[in-house]
């Protein structure tokens, strides 16, 4: 299917930052129970490739003039990579978050995992360019992929029903977003929040070490939180009036606060950025089968002082959050899109943000497929590039939630990842715990 046109200004942003160590790509991981054949997984990977255009698509021309072309797009690349107990399946997803996608041949590639030291265990890894997914997509398109595998295993041939192009992404804008209005109301939105961060001044985490950006790179650690406490978590959000992301986001500011504070008793300003579905906020609403780039994000911020309620921030971010969406200022910045991050590339660590967290909740997609079965699945972006952020991709799947974090190193440590990853499950281990005890009493 023909799908030539110029790219989207967020577009030629994300191609921009893949082309700095593969920075934003998108990585979605399953752990898969049951025996995969290599060659049903080539044809459910033509099949998906033939169904989704932008998948058929490649990236050409210079900056300055980026086109997606469907002509002389490769077949999405394969690898099987049987894995010894010394590489784990996170030392791959961690190669993979620092690799940049050749967009000028494709814009996904594939890997599968073997693991011989666990029976029937697989690991399917992909990654795609951001510019035509996001954590919702790429979710989506792997249960696609086992979807088609299982009807290759059985019947061998497969019907692919192709979906058609999704318009411009600036065609499905509000009105009030277009054209020149659209560019004016953006700069005045990033001029207000520009002034609102001189005058907040959020603290961020100390870089441990300042490299050039060739020498940057993604540290990434997963961890998980079991059926009962994911549940729990729910459950006692509900009853302080707050959402999972307001909580997600509560524990990410509250643990990057103690980092900084280092022992010392004081208040400290932080920001944190949470990312929006704008599937749902555009006319016509857009499936999420359809692949694109279709996330933008909300910013919000906080005072943190030494013995701040964890429950009252997290009905402050979800408040704020509220209020963002209701004012639609995740649509603000979006015809600047291009400018914002060219200008973050040339300075990488003058990013406000504190933390953000990306977190697509519940998991709507089929376990079994056939003989196959999904035990887990989660997300990652990378972010090779930009200084002194703590972020965590979320997803919540057969009743648990999985949390990928990120970092850039050697900004921060691989070392200081994994510390602070243990401290926000164990500040989301204690509010729980501590709400258990008061419900007790």
């Amino acid at each position: 299917m023909n799908n030539n046109r110029t790219l989207s200004l967020p577009e030629q942003a994300m191609e921009l930052l893949n082309r700095h160590n593969g920075s934003f790509n998108i990585v979605t991981i399953s752990r898969i129970k049951g025996e995969i054949s290599e060659e049903c997984l080539r044809g459910a990977l033509d099949a998906v490739q033939r169904r989704h255009p932008l998948l058929s698509s490649r990236i050409v021309g210079t900056l300055d003039n980026l086109e997606f072309t469907s002509e002389g797009t490769n077949r999405i690349p394969l690898r099987v990579v049987l894995s010894g107990n010394k590489e784990s399946w996170e030392d791959i997803v961690r190669k993979e978050l620092n690799e940049s996608i050749d967009s000028s041949k494709v814009l996904l590639r594939c890997r599968l995992i073997s693991k011989p030291s666990e029976n029937n265990i697989s690991y399917l890894i992909t990654t795609v360019h951001h510019a035509i997914s996001d954590g919702l997509s790429c979710i989506s398109l792997q249960s696609e992929i086992f979807k088609y595998y299982q009807i290759i295993a059985s019947e061998n041939s497969i019907d692919v029903d192709c979906l058609p192009n999704l318009p411009y992404l600036e065609e499905l804008l509000p009105i009030w977003m277009k054209g020149k209005k659209g560019v004016s109301k953006g700069k005045w939105f990033l001029l207000k929040l520009k002034l609102q961060m001189l005058l907040h001044k959020p603290e961020r985490l100390e870089s441990e070490e300042v490299v050039p950006l060739e020498s940057r790179s993604c540290g990434m650690t997963h961890r998980f939180l079991e059926k009962e406490l994911t549940q729990k978590l729910i459950e006692v959000c509900r009853q302080e009036n707050t959402t999972v992301q307001g909580a997600l986001c509560a524990a990410m500011l509250i643990t990057v606060a103690n980092k900084i504070r280092m022992g010392e008793q004081r208040s400290i300003n932080v920001s944190s950025r949470s990312y929006v579905d704008l599937r749902r906020h555009l006319e016509p609403p857009i499936n999420p089968n359809n692949m694109g780039f279709l996330a933008l994000f909300l910013t919000s911020l906080h005072n943190i002082q030494p013995h701040t309620s964890f429950w009252e921030l997290s009905r402050k971010v979800t408040q704020n959050i509220k209020l963002g969406l209701k004012r639609k200022d995740f649509f603000k910045p979006l015809m600047l899109f291009r400018k914002i991050v060219e200008y973050y590339i040339d300075h990488p660590d003058e990013s406000p943000l504190t933390i953000a967290v990306t977190n697509i909740g519940k998991v709507n997609i089929p376990r079994l497929y056939g003989n196959l079965e999904i035990e887990e699945i989660s997300f990652v972006s990378s972010n090779a590039i930009f200084g002194k952020i703590f972020t965590v991709a979320v997803a919540t799947f057969n009743e648990k939630m999985f949390l990928n974090f990120i970092a850039s190193k050697p900004s921060l440590s691989q070392e200081t990842i994994e510390m602070l990853a243990n401290d926000v499950i164990n500040c989301l281990v204690e509010v729980c715990q501590e709400k258990v005890v008061r419900t007790i009493k």
